[in-house]
């Protein structure tokens, strides 16, 4: 035997020795994952997959750990690290309301209300009576692109109309001036890549629109219904009842002024659908929205909640907080912030954590967030020279890691004192959130793996097809030889023929998660 192939067979025994797993036991682990990557729908794909045991560090299987791959929305691991990490699990976002004049003996605000926006996700609108934050497996805001897509049984309108109720306790009943949203905490930014197309410090709804569509008779309109409900939102629905069988349709778009136009056809018999319209102005929306939650409470506003407000008239921030309070709503803990973040995969709310980050350090923009959250990164031990960033959700053409760096996170994850928090938030392998189709009910690894998915494709206009950049699953596993794994696994480049298909490749990697479950 030639002395080259003499020291690579050596590797390859000393490998599967150090891996932790008999020599036979490796074998078969590295065959069965062979199998499964080696399909013919990945010959042009590529690979990157590391496991490792969680508490010492050996490598149990890696291919291409140290190469850059698009990680899609298991971005969101770094994120919500580095936001625990900045933020603490038990920070509670504030947000007060102000008044600017004396109020007089007839109840009447001489002046302003003001509204200061602290970058609460959810705004009170998702907490339930527990006190959690209520999530769907599907959630909302990807409604447009699935059937899947379902609403949360809390009013979006809950925390405006607690903030309305305390102003009217307050001894307010008429507001002679304005309501302002002083929505300055940073600055406004594009989104990047998928999900939003603005990021600001102030989100009602998720500053959407939820219109669900219900079949009628054939040949009859659909039944649509929408929330939040507000003169604000006007909705011209066009979406007919076809014949059972007949495939769904529908088109959502800006139509004149304040409307929505929605039109298409939703075959008789079939499910409800929810679809979501992104507001233009989320400012202007929770400014309205705010407006008509303090009439509801029983105090009339003079202004009306149609208007634009008014730029450039607010007092400075720290003049704004010198005012006297009259309302202010506490969200839960940050901990259920990350929980719903990584349980449905977030975008807004993953976009906005690096702008976070900025403004508990006096900063306004992106850049910065993103600046200070790979010192953050670099200080829980990753190897911030692997890996890029341009958002905080995934999506962005920037968005690069490498399998080893984010095993490096999840181990530093697993040794802090929040450790439970961050895994807890993940979503759990066939049971909810994002992966709870990625296996079936009798799969072995059920209720065992909790992990980040991550799914970004990109239409392939030459072919009419699409290219999936990037299938991902990142997170924790328990064996069945009850041993701890951090695991990383990504394909990138998968042709595929439609988007439907992307859930096939999310099975494959459920797939992968069996055999490692049972490689002991």
């Amino acid at each position: 035997m030639p002395r080259l192939a003499q020291r690579l067979s050596l590797s390859a025994v000393l490998l599967l020795f150090v891996v932790g797993l008999p020599a036979v036991a490796g074998e078969r682990l590295a065959a069965e994952i062979g199998q499964v990557i080696g399909a013919a729908e990945f010959k042009h794909a590529h690979w990157g997959i590391l496991v490792v045991d969680l508490a010492g560090g050996q490598t149990v299987y890696e291919l291409n750990a140290d190469r850059m791959v698009a990680p899609a929305s298991v971005t969101k691991l770094y994120s919500t690290a580095a936001a625990l990490d900045t933020l603490g699990a038990d920070y509670r976002f504030e947000t007060p309301v102000y008044r600017l004049g004396e109020v007089d003996a007839a109840g009447k605000l001489q002046g302003d209300l003001i509204l200061v926006a602290s970058g609460d996700l959810s705004l009170g609108g998702r907490t339930l009576a527990d006190g959690r934050i209520a999530f769907k497996n599907s959630d909302h805001t990807y409604a447009n692109g699935s059937t899947t897509g379902e609403l949360t049984e809390p009013d979006p309108l809950a925390g405006l109309n607690e903030l309305a109720r305390q102003v009217a306790q307050a001894g307010i009943k008429r507001i002679g001036g304005d309501v302002f949203i002083d929505d300055r905490l940073f600055d406004r930014e594009a989104g990047t890549g998928s999900g939003p197309r603005r990021l600001t410090p102030i989100m009602v709804n998720d500053n959407l629109i939820d219109l669900t569509i219900a079949p009628g008779e054939p040949g009859k309109p659909a039944r649509v219904t929408w929330r939040p409900q507000s003169a604000l939102v006007q909705v011209d629905a066009r979406i007919e009842t076809a014949p059972a069988g007949e495939a769904l349709a529908t088109t959502i778009r800006a139509g004149v002024g304040r409307s929505v136009l929605l039109t298409g056809k939703i075959p008789a018999g079939h499910k409800p659908v929810v679809r979501v319209f992104e507001v233009a102005d989320a400012s202007a929306f929770a400014r309205g929205l705010f407006v008509e939650a303090l009439e509801r409470a029983g105090v009339t506003v003079e202004a009306s909640p149609l208007a634009d407000p008014l730029p450039g008239v607010l007092l400075a921030r720290d003049e704004v907080a010198k005012l006297p309070r009259v309302a202010h709503l506490t969200s839960p803990p940050f901990g259920e912030s990350a929980r719903l973040i990584l349980k449905v995969s977030h975008n807004l709310h993953a976009s906005t954590l690096p702008l976070l980050l900025a403004s508990r350090h006096g900063k306004r923009n992106l850049g910065d967030g993103l600046h200070l959250q790979r010192d953050v990164l670099r200080r829980l031990g990753v190897d911030v020279d692997t890996i890029s960033f341009g958002g905080g959700a995934g999506g962005s053409s920037a968005d690069l890691v490498t399998p080893r760096a984010t095993v490096q996170l999840l181990r530093h994850m697993a040794s802090r004192s929040d450790a439970a928090v961050y895994r807890d938030a993940l979503p759990i392998l066939g049971v909810d959130g994002t992966l709870s189709e990625s296996v079936g009910p009798q799969s072995p690894a059920r209720g065992k793996v909790q992990a980040k998915t991550g799914t970004y494709y990109v239409d392939n206009t030459l072919r009419g097809k699409i290219v999936l950049t990037s299938k991902a699953l990142a997170g924790y596993m328990t064996t069945a030889a009850n041993r701890e794994l951090a695991i990383a696994l990504f394909v990138n480049n998968v042709h595929l023929e439609k988007t439907s298909e992307t859930a096939r490749v999310g099975k494959t990697l459920g797939r992968l998660c069996e055999i490692i479950y049972g490689a002991e």
